[in-house]
């Protein structure tokens, strides 16, 4: 029988369960032997992945071809599910030394993923989550509201909460998934 507990191991080993419930979930696996040996088991997985050459995460454009075909509902091979041959997304310039590089866009639930990449010196503006933002960071260094990220960072902003100073001293790219809905300070 799986503890109750299982389910939040995961992302506490992902390191992206809230700190209110992380606290508790240390505590629980302190005492209770399965979910420690669970953790570990969790632990070295999520770790192995840090050894991992970041060009693993940005398939080449034959692959981005293959990886369309084999998800598409499209029954015609090299289509995408409307029809249309499949084109790597193009990036596009937002703001200066912002671009924008958009993945997909769930109209119906308001949410978008896109590359993000900021050029060396440039801010983004600041802004109010409307839902709940994930960010993974491909390459450079990124600094939101003081915490440093590097290269395979993840975060991870709730809804309703805010990123005042966002900005790349080197430049960067990232992964984005946030609600079309934000607001814009």
């Amino acid at each position: 029988m799986s503890c109750a507990y299982n389910e939040k191991l995961h992302a506490y080993a992902m390191r992206v369960l809230p700190s209110s419930e992380a606290s508790a979930v240390a505590a629980h696996a302190s005492t209770c032997a399965e979910c420690r040996r669970d953790l570990a088991d969790l632990d070295a997985r999520v770790n192995a992945f840090e050894s991992w050459p970041l060009d693993v995460l940005r398939p080449s454009p034959a692959l981005w071809g293959r990886l369309v075909q084999r998800v598409s509902t499209d029954p015609h091979a090299g289509t995408s599910s409307a029809g249309a041959p499949h084109r790597e997304p193009e990036w596009e310039d937002v703001a200066p030394g912002i671009s924008c590089q958009l993945l997909s866009t769930d109209t119906e639930r308001g949410i978008v993923s896109m590359l993000v990449r900021l050029a060396p010196g440039v801010a983004y503006p600041a802004h109010t989550h409307a839902g709940t933002e994930e960010l993974h960071l491909l390459d450079g260094e990124l600094w939101i509201d003081g915490i440093k990220l590097q290269p395979g960072d993840y975060n991870r902003a709730e809804a309703g909460t805010s990123d005042t100073h966002v900005w790349s001293e080197t430049g960067c790219t990232c992964v984005l998934i946030t609600s079309t809905h934000d607001r814009w300070h």
